[in-house]
Order: C-alpha cells, then structure tokens, then sequence
C-alpha cells in the first residue's frame, strides 16, 4: 500500500536527518580534523542477518538503503535511494547523467523482471561518426570521449521513475531527499575519490564547472576534507518538485544539451589537451524521445539454479548465461582449483567470441536464443580442451540450429572496453530483491559537468565500435541513430526453485561478465562462502592473447595455467567491485561486498544476527 503524501513526508525527513548523523560520524581511526568536517562511516564489507540488506560501494549509500528499509521502504525504494546517494558520493562511476540496468525479482509472483535504462544514440549519429574525415581513421578514444560526440541520451533517471512506479511504495520525490542531504552537507573525501580526480585532472582541467566542483584550487582534493556539491542538490529538489520532464523536456534537459552542442570549455584551462574537444549533435527532441525498455531477462539453468540476467543492448545476460551452460559440461567440483580455473577461462574465451560477433542492440531473438541453448553450448564445448588451453582469438561459433559438430565462424575481437560504472544489491523482509548497475561509462564520463547543475555527463556512445573492420564480418556494434551501444553490466539473479539464492554484480567494464562468472564458479563450483568468492583473486579472458589478471591470481595460478597453454597475464591492480547478497534459509540473509577493491565496499543487514550465515 502507498503511503499518503504526509507519511511519506515524514518518512523521508527521517531519512535524511540519519544520513546527516551517519555522514557527520567520522570513524574511530580518522585522524582528527577542522571543526565541523565530515568523516566517512566505516565500511563493513560483510554483513549477517534478516529484515533486508543492502550492499554498495559506498557506505553513506549503503546507510541511506539501510534506512529506507528500517522505515518500511521495499527494495525498490531502498535501492533508487541509494543510488540517487551514489551520484552524489560516487559521481565519476553513476549519476542521472548516465544509464544502466535493473533486475528485479518480485517475490510475490516469484517472476524476474528487467529495465534497460541504457542511453541511446541521438538521431543525428552516423556509423561513421567516430571516423575523422580527414584520415578516414577512428579517433583517438581520449579525443572521441572528452567530447560531446561521446554522450548518450541519459535513462537513469527515467529507471528510477519508473521502477519506483511499477514495484516501489515511495514517490521519487521522497527517494530524493538522503542524496540532497548529502549533497547539501556535504561528505568526506576517501583515497580513491582523490584517487580517481587525479587520474582525470587533466580531462577535468578542460571545462570551469568540472574544475571548480573537483579541482578546487586546481588540485584534486585532500584525503578527509568535505566536497559539498549544491547545484546537484537544487537539481535534485528541482525533480523531487516537478518530476522527470523537467529533465527530460525541461530546463535542466536544456542545459544538458547545450553543454553537449556546445562544450563548456574552459578559456583558460590549466592543463592542455591533446585533441580539439568536439560538439555533439543531441537535441532536446531526442531527450524528449527517450524511453525505457522492459526485455525478457535472459535465463540459464545451472547446477540445478536458475540464473537471471540482462538481455540486450547488454550483452552480459547472453555472455554468462552461455559460458555457465558450456561449464556445466563439466564436474568443476572433481577437479583441481586450478584446472577449474582453466576451464572457466576457456569458456569465458569461448562465450566472449560470440558476444563480440552476434551480440547488440538489435541481435535478434532467434540468434539470442541459440546463444543460450544447451545443444549449441555442447557443440561449443566440444572445443574446450581440458588439457590445453586453445590459442586466442578463437573463433566463434554458428549458431544456426543444426549443432553436433564443432562449427566455427571468423574470429572476432572485443574494442573499446569502458572501466567504470556501480553496483549495487538490495533485499527486503518481503523477499523482493534488486540487482542494479549504474555507469556513466568512462571514471568521470566525458569529464563535462552540466554547468549549475551538478552532475557529469556520461561519454557512453564510445561503447560502440569505432569502424568497421576492413574483410571481417559485419559489426553488430556500430553506431546508428537512436541505437544503443552495446554494454557488458551484468545485473544477475539466481533462483533456486524459484526462490532467491543468490544476486550479485560488479562495474568494470568489459571484464563485468568474466567477474560475475568466476564469482559463480567460485560459489557453486568450488565451493567458497560469498565473502570468500569475492575476495578471491581474478583474472579476465575476453578471448584475447593478452588476458588480464590481478597479481595475487599471476602469483597463485600464472605457472601452473601456463603449462597449460595460457598466455601470460597483462598485470592489473585490480578487475570489479563486486556487491552480493545470498540468501541463507530461514529469511537468513548473507550480505557481501569488497573487501579491499575500489577501497572496499559497504554491506549492511537491518537486522544484524550471526545465525543466518551458511557456510
């Protein structure tokens, strides 16, 4: 039942004041600071218990979850709430500059649902739009994202309208009012904050609004102090009072497109910049045409579960749901820890081919459904050498209903890979659950914030492919008016019977599917608790002779892996930021999120208890 105007009031003046005391509380380990500094609660990376939990990279979001949930909000409530919280905390990685997607699974008719709040392309992109007419060479992808070329039509903000109408019991307004709070206050800058404007001072350094909210005295800011960001907070109040046309059709959708037309570009910027900063050709008439889509989820029964995700323009669902069914060919639990590792590299090999061939906005339901197929995954598997790993690029497969053999096609290659974007994991007393990934694509988007508004743009139409490759077979992923790029955000719910078991997801990027995979393998397969299979160090085959990994796995697995055939890893410091929630039996709930990566994550239960932990 909705609450009235009045309660609802009340329930969201709750909630900000808590945020308020949450955000005003530094830890007990902060070092001591000017009077009326903000510190940052504690991050708790896993959490036991019942009555519902959240997870998120943030803690202040994690709070605002939290106590939308302790009010009698539902996961839907909780999760718009701290999202809305993310893009004020975390604004280089989501905002309602951006897009993303949602899963939700509604307990009372045990159904998964979908919205695909990806941004589109505006009418005006060409598949030659990111080709410099005077080489007739993709761009630079520094120079095709600090751009207004880079920038699609946001749906953020739209998802959070509509999922809160479709499943939620609060307005938006009252979802709103934690991020204004905090945005208004202000919160502490952490390491990786500071961290992440460093890394894009000198993109930032190109337009004054983004240099006077993140480089204040043309520095990044010091570890502890207090960023306040008050035009994002009269942006919000401004949608809290009017709705989304005020984004969408009205002023604020106006700013956002003349920043777009017209680059705010710095006269003086402090840092130069190697490429001329383009305009783009977005138009009020195609944020006026925006609008959310609603897939079936894709599905892929594993060891018995049933696991849930995205459809396109997300390649993620269709990516991981095929190289579980290729796995499932095979006992991982019988084997070593290492030859499972060489099997889910492969498979991920394997299932990346065909998502960089077949899979985008606009693939046909006929090809998803042979993607996921359990014949076209036995022929697929027949591939896979349990002894050797095969060298890469491999090709793909065909997937034309006749399976049997080992039929291949032209091998394709992965372009582009963002490394950015949230996540987010919400649960509620009632059973609903919420699995969210947010992104504005690149950490920092396209650098531009919308002058007196806030919040920065997304560069996400840099997910297409550039250019077609000359000889090879058709891209699927190149640009196209009102196409949506194709993403790799793989929001993943897995039932049991029906039943939640377990939701998880991750930003990062291309390397989101082979996250969210090995985490699976290591939950199912290998037989790690949550906290411990996410924790466990990564590595990331795309299907390229380079495959990443984190030094803790090169130093675990790289030798054995390379006596099977493995190429050597490309070193990075880290792959995901995983957030997760299980379900323990008994309305036991398990939340989990990083323990160190990206700083580390923030899980929280509404009603702690240790009882519910399994395993």
């Amino acid at each position: 039942m909705r609450l009235t105007k009045r309660a609802t009031s009340r329930m969201a003046v709750t909630v900000a004041v808590a945020v308020a005391l949450v955000a005003a509380s530094p830890p007990a380990s902060a070092a001591p600071g000017a009077a009326g500094q903000l510190g940052a609660a504690p991050k708790t990376p896993t959490a036991r218990g019942y009555g519902g939990a959240v997870s998120t990279v943030d803690p202040t979001a994690t709070a605002v979850g939290l106590e939308v949930l302790r009010r009698g909000g539902n996961a839907v409530d909780a999760a718009v709430a701290a999202a809305a919280t993310l893009g004020v905390t975390e604004p280089f990685s989501a905002g309602i500059g951006g897009g993303g997607f949602l899963v939700y699974y509604d307990a009372g008719s045990r159904r998964v649902h979908t919205v695909d709040g990806r941004e589109s392309a505006p009418a005006s992109i060409r598949e030659d739009s990111f080709v410099d007419p005077a080489t007739g060479t993709a761009y630079p992808f520094q120079q095709a994202r600090v751009s207004g070329l880079s920038v699609g039509v946001p749906g953020t903000l739209m998802t959070w309208q509509e999922a809160l109408r479709r499943w939620g019991s609060r307005p938006l307004a009252a979802a709103l009012a934690p991020a204004v709070e905090v945005a208004e206050r202000g919160f502490a800058v952490d390491p990786t904050f500071r961290q992440q404007v460093a890394e894009n001072a000198a993109a930032f350094a190109q337009f004054d609004a983004t240099r006077k909210l993140y480089l204040p005295g043309g520095q990044p800011p010091a570890v502890g102090t207090t960023l306040r960001n008050r035009d994002l907070a009269d942006t919000y109040r401004q949608i809290a009072r009017s709705g989304v046309d005020v984004f969408y059709t009205g002023p604020i959708g106006a700013d956002l497109v003349a920043a777009v037309r017209r680059p705010p570009v710095a006269t003086d910027p402090a840092v130069p910049w190697q490429f001329p900063i383009q305009a783009g050709g977005m138009t009020r008439a195609d944020l006026a045409r925006y609008e959310l889509r609603f897939p079936a989820p894709t599905r892929s029964d594993y060891r018995g579960y049933q696991v849930y995700g995205m459809s396109t323009p997300s390649s993620g669902g269709v990516a991981v749901g095929e190289a579980l069914n290729i796995l499932e060919r095979f006992d991982l639990s019988k084997l070593t820890v290492t030859e499972a590792l060489h099997h889910y590299l492969e498979a991920s090999a394997l299932a990346f081919a065909d998502r960089n061939r077949y899979v985008a906005d606009g693939t046909s339901r006929r090809i998803l459904g042979e993607l996921l197929d359990d014949r076209y995954a036995a022929e697929r598997a027949c591939r896979l050498d349990p002894a050797r790993a095969a060298p890469k690029p491999v090709p793909p497969g065909d997937p034309d209903g006749r399976y049997g053999d080992c039929a291949t096609a032209a091998a394709g290659a992965e372009a582009n890979p963002g490394r950015s974007t949230t996540n987010l994991t919400v649960a509620d007393r009632w059973g609903n659950v919420v699995e969210y990934t947010l992104t504005i694509e690149q950490t920092g988007g396209n650098a531009m914030v919308v002058p007196g508004r806030g919040f920065l743009l997304n560069n996400e139409l840099t997910d297409f492919t550039f250019a077609q490759t000359p000889g090879a077979a058709p891209d699927p992923n190149l640009p196209g008016p009102g196409k949506r790029p194709r993403s790799s955000m793989s929001p993943t719910i897995v039932l049991d019977d029906g039943r939640p078991f377990l939701a998880l997801g991750t930003p990062g990027g291309a390397t989101i599917i082979t996250t969210v995979l090995q985490i699976l393998v290591n939950r199912i397969d290998l037989g790690m608790s949550l906290p411990q299979a996410l924790a466990a160090p990564r590595a990331s085959q795309r299907n390229s002779a380079a495959p990443q990994a984190e030094p803790a796995f090169v130093a675990a697995y790289g030798g054995a892996l390379g006596a099977l055939g493995h190429p050597a890893f490309a070193v990075t410091a880290e792959l995901g930021a995983a957030t997760a929630i299980e379900f323990t039996g008994r309305h036991g709930l398990l939340a989990s999120a990083e323990p160190v990566r990206r700083g580390g994550g923030a899980a929280g239960v509404v009603q702690p208890g240790r009882w519910a932990a399994s395993g």
